[in-house]
């Protein structure tokens, strides 16, 4: 499955990045285009050309969201068809999401269009979208150089549909930093569409405990909900919820091809423990230890610096210099992009898709609102990371689903949430579950099934979801269980062997060194038994 890595630095408490964006190369067409009627849309795999003059190229594109189309002109019934059936695969591949650019030719040079061929083009491509029952957004549009008295533009379109199989498409986020860094007023802001007091207002409806209100600091983990429509409007977690009755009723507003964001609150710095376990499911953070654990655990990581508000416009590019030393430093590799504009947003969400490398840093205020509708585009057209393939390789295994949190619900009985780490989950399945503690798996009955507080009869692998087992004793199950195909035959073990790199650490680690070992959503003590080829394991600095 897909996750991504928030991380929220407030100006209070700096941690790491940087803000060397890498854009697109500019300069001056001297190429005429005399072809007019439609042109075939051709992914980009290879490595475009040299050209010179600088003339106005796009990046290599790696990510099958990405297409580009010179033009889109009146085609003939049969290129209409074929040009549908394209969309179709595309969107398919790409999880129900892709992108089109018009005005750009095979080789992705940035030739334009005029505004009556754009017009007609970007009509041509609404046709297609009616065709295959998807949605289209014009993300962005913009003039280049050509030799022509008159302007030539680019766009880029974004055509979205929810599978069939599905009921909306959705992304986890994961959100770290350290304490009072503004995490939860953040996440309150985006899920509730109200912007904070500057007391913590926004937050309140993310605490879960007494203290956690008394105190103004999370000690669990929270999920929310951020929407977003067809055309890219924010819909928030309470409007979400009345438009799951509102299909019922045919209002105007229900989740048909919505894009969802699902954020992962954890908890502060004193709760390190409660931190790791969602950090080997989701992400990791900013701090060098929390970068350390996103390198080791290869998550892809974006950075919000937050609270600007309450300082100069020089201290937060002070801030955002140390991030990018920290980022650049070797080890960690990163190539740091500051998001200042919506062009940025949108050029930053594509970057991220196709190079683990690119770190988009936002600076934005919960309080002033500066900058959250960039953080807002990002999301909207943030892809999966994982095509169509590789999620049809995940559910042709066997069934395994991971226990993350246990509840006793009225009328409903025994419930846990978790993730389906590998094949199909569906209501009425026959599971077993365990290790219990005598080591062995006992059997059980997925009742029902819900995602993103919404009924489904079907979990694929790589979703979350709430799983409700009916009168099964919950004495019996714990954090960490495993619920698998019986067909898996699971079994346990005490020993194993791993290969680790010691990050940071105040001492050294050796034989009969005592740790603690996360491994997915486990927790456990273990003692080091032996080191081969070694007597003693330094971290990195030493």
């Amino acid at each position: 499955f897909q996750s991504h890595v928030v991380t929220v630095s407030g100006m209070d408490s700096l941690f790491g990045t940087a803000a060397a964006a890498q854009k697109c190369c500019s300069g001056a067409a001297s190429r005429k285009t005399a072809k007019t009627g439609s042109k075939k849309c051709k992914s980009r795999s290879a490595r475009y050309p040299k050209a010179s003059n600088n003339p106005p190229y796009l990046p290599p594109e790696v990510s099958v969201l990405w297409f580009i189309c010179l033009k889109l002109v009146n085609p003939t019934q049969y290129r209409f068809e074929h040009l549908a059936t394209q969309m179709k695969w595309r969107l398919q591949e790409g999880r129900g999401e892709a992108v089109y650019q018009i005005g750009v030719e095979d080789n992705g040079l940035l030739v334009g269009l005029m505004e009556e061929d754009m017009k007609a083009s970007l009509k041509t491509l609404r046709r297609m979208a009616e065709r295959v029952g998807a949605d289209i957004t014009v993300l962005r549009e913009r003039e280049v150089d050509y030799d022509s008295d008159e302007p030539h533009r680019i766009a880029e379109v974004l055509i979205r549909k929810v599978p069939d199989d599905q009921q909306f498409l959705d992304l986890r986020v994961a959100v770290l930093g350290n304490v009072d860094s503004g995490k939860s007023t953040l996440l309150g802001v985006l899920t509730q569409g109200e912007l904070d007091n500057g007391r913590g207002r926004a937050r309140l409806n993310l605490f879960r405990h007494l203290h956690e209100i008394q105190t103004g600091r999370t000690s669990s983990i929270s999920i929310e909900i951020l929407g977003f429509d067809s055309r890219g409007e924010v819909r928030t977690a309470v409007e979400i919820e009345v438009s799951k009755h509102a299909i019922l009723t045919r209002s105007e507003f229900t989740t048909e091809n919505m894009h969802l964001d699902v954020f992962c609150s954890l908890c502060s710095a004193p709760f390190l423990h409660c931190k790791m376990r969602p950090l080997s499911l989701l992400s990791a953070g900013t701090t060098r230890e929390h970068l350390g654990l996103a390198m080791a655990l290869k998550v892809p990581i974006f950075i919000v610096v937050s609270k600007v508000d309450l300082c100069a416009k020089g201290t937060v590019e002070r801030t955002v210099r140390q991030l990018e030393r920290i980022l650049k430093q070797p080890g960690c590799n990163k190539v740091p992009m500051l998001v200042s504009s919506t062009d940025d947003a949108v050029t930053a969400a594509q970057k991220f898709a196709q190079s683990p490398s690119i770190t988009p840093i936002f600076t934005l205020s919960s309080v002033s609102g500066e900058s959250l509708d960039l953080l807002k585009v990002f999301f909207n057209i943030l892809p999966p990371l994982s095509n169509s393939k590789e999620q049809e390789e995940l559910m042709q295994q066997l069934t395994e689903f991971q226990v993350d949190e246990i509840y006793t619900v009225p009328d409903v009985g025994t419930v846990v949430g978790g993730t389906l780490y590998s094949g199909i989950c569906r209501e009425g399945e026959q599971l077993v579950v365990g290790p219990t503690d005598d080591g062995k798996f006992r059997e059980l009955t997925v009742c029902s099934i819900q995602r993103n507080r919404s009924g489904c009869r079907v979990l694929r692998a790589g979703q979350a979801a709430t799983l409700a087992l009916g009168d099964f004793d919950r004495s019996l199950l714990r954090k960490g269980m495993v619920m698998v195909s019986p067909e898996m035959n699971p079994t346990i073990c005490w020993r194993f062997e791993a290969e680790i790199v010691l990050l940071f650490h105040a001492k050294t680690l050796h034989k009969g060194f005592q740790v603690t070992v996360h491994v997915g959503n486990i927790r456990q003590t273990a003692t080091v038994e032996a080191l081969q080829g070694k007597v003693r394991l330094l971290h990195l600095s030493e």
